[in-house]
């Protein structure tokens, strides 16, 4: 099944064959316990690091059709695998291995005057979906994280990735199968015709949720269309606030890794925020460092003055997300003008504040309505792994379920479990 396939075949009758193999695997796993799971997921590892060169020469299929098409060089880098990356696919999944098992764990527990006993126990969503672009990566974490929490996942890799996406994808199959557990629990649409994301958006008879990553003509689709649940990431908009607190050396170093360690992430920095009371003690400073990496500043008319190589930024700039080496730089009446801008420009991802100051950071970390919120760390650490969660499915901008990186824990719901003692109601 899961082979590339013509744009002209039937896109209702393979998404529904999806569905139906999903739907006889996710008993199976659903019941498996930590042991068998943790078992597919060493042995994806390993045979991830086995195969890299049969991965790598995936990869470079997918790189030349993408310089072929023109792609950007940032996307491209979102594509790109190596030697680092493939290894950093397999030690995700091996930590992942080592995260506590979520499925079963119980959340709280109370009993009722009657003698009722009720706990609240997580359990897998069910079936999800995955629809992302480019990052092949995105298709080793979201099968290892689905497979740990006991999610079937269904995944719609981009058309750009799909050699990639295709030989990850029959790694984690061999390895469930060695593990005892169906290979369905991992599948990749088998095609790359646009007609079985809609497909999949209207599977509402087995789907569960929705997990799209990717530019915002993706996201905009996926939430007009889908009739199923949404986990919704929008825009990187993310914010690096400079207070006139800040350690000036802290502050350069923090925004040319926030800008610059990797331009193409959602975490990485698009606006950096001035106090005004700051701009002429680390302002410059700041953007020498930028402007040495090979970043184009676009600033406002302070920042202009001050700076004669930043060319001059418009509204439109304050609402972008670049996932290129270009910052918009707008200076703000300190940390209330940042709160105030953020809340008008910013997609509520990520933001920090650079400033020793603890009474102004406080006051930012509580004002600031983000998934992610920091004090003197760069924004490229909103990232699953760097939390700690071992991977990510995405990270949500939405407010309901779950917030920022979804990881174990985020791909559970849970059920309430009522133990009596024939109790009955009056």
């Amino acid at each position: 099944m899961n082979v590339q396939t013509k744009p002209s075949e039937d896109a209702v009758a393979i998404v529904a064959e999806l569905g139906r193999r999903a739907k006889g695997a996710a008993v199976a796993l659903r019941n498996a316990g930590t042991a068998p799971k943790n078992r597919a997921l060493t042995e994806a590892a390993r045979l991830i690091r086995g195969e890299r060169a049969a991965i790598l020469a995936a990869n470079a299929k997918d790189i030349a059709a993408a310089q072929a098409a023109g792609m950007t060089s940032a996307l491209q880098d979102r594509l790109l695998l190596n030697e680092t990356r493939v290894e950093a696919m397999a030690k995700g999944l091996d930590e992942i291995a080592l995260l506590p098992d979520p499925v079963g764990a119980k959340i709280e527990e109370w009993t009722r005057p009657n003698g009722l006993v009720i706990s609240r126990v997580r359990v897998p969503i069910g079936i999800i979906g995955v629809i992302y672009e480019a990052r092949p990566n995105v298709t080793a974490d979201a099968g290892a994280l689905c497979i740990k929490s006991g999610n079937v996942v269904v995944l719609r890799g981009g058309s750009d990735s799909f050699h990639s996406s295709r030989a990850i994808v029959e790694l984690l199959r061999r390895a469930l199968a060695t593990a005892g557990l169906p290979e369905d629990c991992v599948q990749l649409v088998p095609t790359t015709d646009r007609a079985a994301v809609g497909e999949m958006l209207r599977a509402m008879d087995w789907l569960d949720l929705i997990v799209p990553r990717g530019g915002r003509s993706l996201i905009d689709r996926v939430t007009e269309e889908s009739r199923v649940p949404v986990l919704r990431h929008y825009d990187g908009i993310c914010h690096v606030y400079v207070d006139r607190d800040a350690d000036v050396a802290m502050a350069r170093d923090l925004v040319a890794n926030a800008k610059m360690r990797r331009v193409s992430v959602c975490g990485a920095a698009e606006t950096l925020l001035i106090d005004r009371a700051a701009l002429d003690t680390h302002l410059m400073p700041v953007l020498a460092r930028l402007h040495e990496l090979g970043c184009e500043v676009r600033g406002d008319g302070d920042v202009r003055q001050r700076d004669a190589a930043a060319l001059p930024a418009t509204e439109k700039d304050w609402r972008t997300e670049y996932l290129a080496p270009v910052i918009a730089v707008a200076t703000v009446d300190g940390v209330d003008g940042a709160i105030r801008h953020i809340a008008t420009y910013g997609s509520q991802h990520t933001e920090t504040i650079v400033t020793d100051n603890e009474a102004t950071a406080a006051r930012f970390l509580d004002e600031v309505d983000s998934a992610i919120v920091m004090h003197n760390a760069s924004t490229q650490f909103a990232d699953g792994a760097e939390f700690g969660l071992g991977a990510e499915i995405g990270i949500s901008t939405n407010r309901m379920h779950a917030r920022g990186p979804v990881g174990l824990v985020e791909l559970t719901t849970y059920k309430n479990i009522v133990r009596g003692k024939g109790t009955l109601r009056p």
